[in-house]
């Protein structure tokens, strides 16, 4: 069953009820979607405070996906059982610290499921929500794999790639819709690895991630979240083989 919202933002000069677009999608998505597109336009805290029940609930419904994909995730990966909702998801507020773009709020949902929770820098399962027009990423989307790893873990995967690339890249053709993203990868082979290797291309990239885009018609799905976890299943191998990787288990 799908539900036509249609979503309202909170203008900070106005001070007015501004509507945004008529946005269709299904029930478990609308509230989550109709906060995302009202706080990416109104990134302030005196709209957060007056919409705070709906970030409550557009919270609650992200809670409940990320349950749904633990409790999934676990039925093949094993090394993700246990984890709690609260293991795989983030805080709305920005970390200002250290950055230019002071906008209090984040404007996407990001839930990831990996071996002893979000903060264990292990390759796992991201699944991404964000406004069609938000620049954060390229757009909603599930992803696999290691992004940003420390120096240690990036020298331990081309390590293994360059003595035994083989299992790395049989691994990545089970997780077939899934590919590398580009911006990830150097220009050339990085020093200390042979330019000829056969799995030159491997040993260029700086993030081991893997992604693919969530479509629109796949967000206003009733199995949205059967296919992500399904999808994550194929990728399954490639997280194991990495971990296995970085934590130097055979």
């Amino acid at each position: 069953m799908f539900l036509s919202i249609f979503a309202l933002a909170w203008h900070k000069h106005s001070q007015k009820y501004l509507p945004l677009r008529e946005i269709t999608f299904t029930i478990t998505m609308d509230e989550i979607f109709e906060f995302l597109y009202g706080i990416q336009r109104n990134n302030n805290r005196e709209w957060f405070m007056a919409n705070k029940d709906l970030y409550k609930r557009a919270e609650a419904r992200a809670n409940e996906i990320a349950q749904q994909l633990i409790d999934g995730i676990s039925a093949f990966d094993a090394s993700c059982k246990g984890l709690t909702v609260k293991d795989c998801t983030y805080r709305i507020y920005r970390d200002l610290r250290f950055s230019p773009d002071k906008r209090p709020y984040k404007t996407h949902i990001g839930i990831y499921v990996c071996p002893g929770g979000k903060k264990s820098q292990l390759a796992g399962y991201y699944f991404h929500l964000q406004p069609e027009d938000e620049d954060y990423l390229d757009g909603c989307l599930i992803s696999a794999g290691l992004y940003n790893p420390s120096k240690e873990m990036l020298k331990a995967v081309r390590d293994e790639i360059l003595y035994n690339g083989e299992p790395f890249a049989e691994a990545l053709a089970k997780a077939k819709n899934f590919v590398f993203f580009d911006s990830s990868s150097l220009a050339r082979v990085p020093l200390g690895y042979p330019k000829d290797h056969p799995y030159a291309e491997f040993l260029k990239l700086r993030n081991y991630a893997i992604g693919q885009p969530i479509s629109k018609k796949r967000l206003q799905s009733k199995n949205l979240i059967k296919w992500a976890i399904d999808e994550f299943q194929t990728a399954y191998e490639f997280n194991r083989l990495l971990n296995n990787i970085v934590t130097f288990r055979e």
